[in-house]
């Protein structure tokens, strides 16, 4: 019996669903700085969902990954992007990578990207989607810890919630004036994108919009036992 040869869909209709999303969920939204969005249209965002996830690749939600990940919803990055304003000559490093797309897009909009995973499947896949971009390094071990060898960072981008403060170890990678954008979820349970700038040894995130997304791991609130 010969082999069954199944064609490979058109990448119309993915081109014209990322226009979709540009000019329907971004730009009204605000997300309206020319290289932020340009960055948004050079990702094929259908090649980073779950494969029969595909067709819904740029709805308004996050996407699931795998052990309980998510890709950020493209609005959420959007927002975190636009806020941070990243410099086309400076470096960032993404904690949280999952499989590679924040990477990506930032790839359009820095020199350099360090992206840390410490989920082995995670950064193995990663690998694979970002093998054809020079300037994004896939790196692994504990998110909680960033990665020293490549600071100090312009930018830091948590590729997922936090439900705590950042680490002072992951501050002290940024550059004194660096920025860090994450979503922080509160004691509400609700998420929100926020930024911060590194002044000396301090760094506050001021949450300036609501985002859903899942917590990534070691960031979990800590539960302090009163009596």
């Amino acid at each position: 019996m010969s082999a069954v040869n199944v064609p490979t869909p058109s990448p119309e209709p993915f081109t014209q669903a990322r226009e979709a999303m540009i000019e329907s969920q971004l730009k009204p939204c605000g997300i309206v700085s020319p290289a932020v969005v340009s960055a948004f249209y050079a990702v094929p965002r259908e090649e980073f969902v779950l494969p029969e996830r595909r067709l819904l690749a740029y709805i308004d939600a996050p996407q699931p990954l795998v052990d309980g990940r998510e890709l950020y919803a493209p609005l959420t990055l959007g927002r975190l992007l636009e806020k941070a304003q990243p410099e086309k000559t400076g470096r960032a490093l993404v904690v949280g990578a999952g499989n590679g797309y924040t990477a990506a897009v930032l790839s359009h909009l820095v020199a350099e990207t360090i992206a840390l995973e410490e989920n082995p499947a995670l950064a193995s896949r990663a690998r694979e989607l970002l093998s054809g971009y020079d300037n994004v390094e896939i790196v692994e071990g504990p998110l909680a810890d960033g990665w020293p060898t490549g600071a100090p960072y312009d930018l830091l981008v948590m590729d997922g919630a936090i439900a705590r403060e950042l680490p002072v170890a992951l501050v002290r990678q940024l550059k004194d004036g660096g920025h860090a954008v994450a979503v922080i979820v509160g004691e509400d349970g609700v998420g929100r994108a926020a930024i911060g700038r590194r002044a000396g040894e301090s760094l506050r995130l001021l949450p300036f919009a609501e985002a859903p997304a899942a917590v990534l791991p070691s960031f979990e609130r800590v539960h302090v036992f009163q009596f």
